[in-house]
């Protein structure tokens, strides 16, 4: 077959070439286009042309491979508009996807009411870092040095790479009212929530990671008539229960010191339960603060006189949405925080 003849079966094969898919049409391309397509080959064809017929016929094949390269454009063209015919139209005026929404922490839903109850009357939020040192957990609090909470049953300690005294996990938050206490002068109304840390046994009850919330107020002429008109409009605003007692206690930093409980009532099964049979449920320890805390942050005892407050938040939680075992708090179960989502 001649030069001619090989121009004259390109264009008819070129006139028969269709292609309905991506992959067909890269086979085009391939077959005539390609570095070792018909065109390259017919290029080198043409070198053994003779030179009078070199015009006429390269003007030829630079015809045919331009309508060669049409074409193959032209199946792009067209493969990419039924492409396009077959995606799904898009309304632009339906409602977008909700995404899913995350569900509040029983803790975090529980120390948000108290926070704002308290805001409500004036207190503030104070916080503090959670490795403290012995002055602030202890020392600054009247805790003497034999005493139990100090013993390594009780706390966590820290090593101190620097080789100094080692630090402990806070204990209580009431670390955050002695750093208030030395940075700020009274009139002082503060709660501090926040975690702690306890070296006890983990069961159903109890917890080595729990969190409390804890108030002190100090300024001149602050009484026990005072703590007691607090923890009332906090017991109301909080459980809903206008009926409190203060029954004797100890603590360290407190002096006098109380244990409150709040009247819950006998009416159902669950009261009985939860109350031990006394309709009577402890919430919270108190107490005036003791003249010698105020003294170790220099405040003068004379002068000043303060309250000071604090719960646990798991046991309120536990209390308001019946969990049974204060574990599944801290296990970050979808299953169990989903239960929460309705308060946000």
């Amino acid at each position: 077959m001649n030069f001619s003849e090989k121009l004259q079966q390109l264009v008819a094969d070129l006139d028969q070439e269709k292609a309905s898919t991506a992959e067909e049409t890269e086979q085009f391309r391939i077959k005539y286009l390609g570095s070792k397509g018909v065109f390259k080959a017919l290029f080198e064809d043409f070198k053994t042309v003779s030179s009078d017929e070199k015009r006429a016929f390269g003007k030829q094949l630079n015809q045919l491979k331009s309508t060669a390269e049409a074409k193959f454009e032209e199946m792009k063209a067209s493969l990419n508009a039924s492409t396009t015919a077959t995606k799904p139209h898009l309304d632009l005026t339906r409602p977008g996807s909700l995404f899913d929404i995350g569900a509040e922490h029983p803790i975090s839903i529980i120390k948000r009411e108290i926070i704002d109850i308290f805001h409500g009357i004036g207190f503030s939020v104070a916080e503090g870092p959670e490795i403290e040192d012995d002055w602030h957990n202890f020392s600054a609090l009247n805790f003497p040095p034999e005493h139990p909470a100090r013993d390594m049953q009780d706390t966590f300690f820290v090593k101190n790479p620097n080789g100094s005294d080692d630090f402990v996990l806070r204990t209580h938050t009431s670390s955050v009212q002695v750093r208030t206490m030395t940075e700020q002068k009274p009139p002082i109304r503060i709660i501090a929530p926040g975690r702690v840390f306890r070296n006890e046994a983990v069961s159903a009850r109890s917890h080595c990671i729990f969190h409390q919330i804890e108030g002190l107020y100090i300024d001149e002429g602050v009484t026990f008539a005072d703590l007691k008109q607090t923890l009332e409009y906090f017991a109301k605003e909080f459980f809903g229960k206008s009926k409190i007692r203060l029954r004797p206690s100890y603590f360290p930093f407190t002096e006098p010191s109380a244990e409150v409980d709040v009247y819950w009532g006998l009416e159902n099964e669950l009261d009985h339960r939860i109350t031990k049979g006394t309709g009577w449920l402890e919430v919270m320890g108190c107490g005036m603060v003791d003249p010698a805390v105020l003294a170790s942050s220099n405040i003068d005892p004379e002068k000043y006189s303060g309250f000071a407050f604090g719960m646990g938040l798991e046991r309120s939680a536990m209390q308001r949405f019946q969990i049974p075992d204060i574990r599944m708090i801290f296990e970050n179960d979808v299953r169990f925080l989903k239960q929460f989502q309705s308060a946000l």
